[in-house]
């Protein structure tokens, strides 16, 4: 195989890092939802580390990674897995907040960088249910 070939076939999963970046990028993120108590409401459990793995898991398969996501818990389906939850578009700034720093933790490629922000922000639009109160 070429060297052009290899590079059209690798995944943005593999350019920005692979496994330790999306493991650092997460658990980045949950460290600020942890200190973000109107936020940390949307978290019902007391030990934030199954989120941690389901939404690490999520994000590797969605960037090209490892399908376990799908394996182990079937299709994505956001919006009905957040339906019992008060998404608001307060709440999805705080996420933005959190997820956008744990980004700038990874030093990415101004490209790479620009391509994660732009999806969380759309992912984190359509979550959005409710409106303020």
């Amino acid at each position: 195989m070429s060297q052009a070939q290899q590079e059209q076939q690798e995944t943005y999963y593999d350019r920005v890092g692979g496994h330790e970046t999306f493991v650092k990028l997460v658990h980045e993120f949950y460290l600020g939802v942890a200190q973000d108590e109107p936020l940390r409401e949307l978290y019902p459990e007391e030990d934030l580390g199954p989120a941690e793995d389901r939404l690490r898991l999520f994000l590797e398969q969605y960037w090209g990674g490892p399908k376990t996501y799908s394996e182990t818990r079937g299709h994505p389906r956001l919006r009905m897995r957040h339906v019992d939850y008060k998404v608001t578009p307060t709440q999805r700034d705080r996420w933005l907040k959190h997820m956008f720093a744990a980004i700038d933790t990874l030093d990415l490629d101004p490209i790479d960088d620009q391509q994660m922000r732009g999806y969380m922000s759309h992912a984190a639009n359509f979550m959005i249910n409710a409106e303020d109160d």
